[in-house]
């Protein structure tokens, strides 16, 4: 599933996500995600979205973030969701046993920035001790421009 808005009255850029195969998401499964840049005077806010049941075994998740910016090499950033606290419990929106999370991240300049117009492709892989990471159901990204 694909979501492109476009429109005066909306920030959005780019939302995407993936269906976790069987709902267990494999180290080998890295889905990608490419998007344009057009506006480069902005900024951008991307988030990470992920959608679980509340058997999901931890209050955190690592992934490899791969970004490639238009004519430039991949780069690698390793990042840490958290999901759930002992106090809170699970940090996202919750229906049933389901729950999902839009968290935003912060991306270092130095290794993207968005100045850029022209494609971008993101890779997202687990990186979790548990192989496969069983009770996800979807994964994806998300682009907005700042306000």
């Amino acid at each position: 599933m694909q979501f492109v808005t476009v429109s005066c009255t909306t920030i959005d850029l780019y939302e995407k996500s993936v269906s976790i195969p069987g709902h267990s998401w494999k180290t080998s499964y890295i889905p990608s995600f490419k998007f344009t840049i057009k506006d480069t005077a902005v900024a951008y806010q991307p988030y990470f979205v992920i959608r679980h049941t509340d058997k999901y075994n931890f209050n955190n998740i690592y992934v490899n973030l791969y970004c490639q910016a238009p004519g430039q090499p991949e780069k690698k950033i390793m990042l840490d969701f958290p999901l759930a606290t002992n106090d809170k419990g699970w940090l996202g929106t919750g229906m049933d046993d389901i729950f999902e999370h839009r968290i935003a991240f912060v991306l270092d300049p130095r290794i993207i920035d968005f100045k850029k117009s022209g494609d971008y492709t993101f890779r997202i892989e687990q990186i979790m001790r548990e192989d496969p990471l069983n009770n996800v159901f979807n994964i994806g990204l998300r682009i907005e421009k700042k306000d």
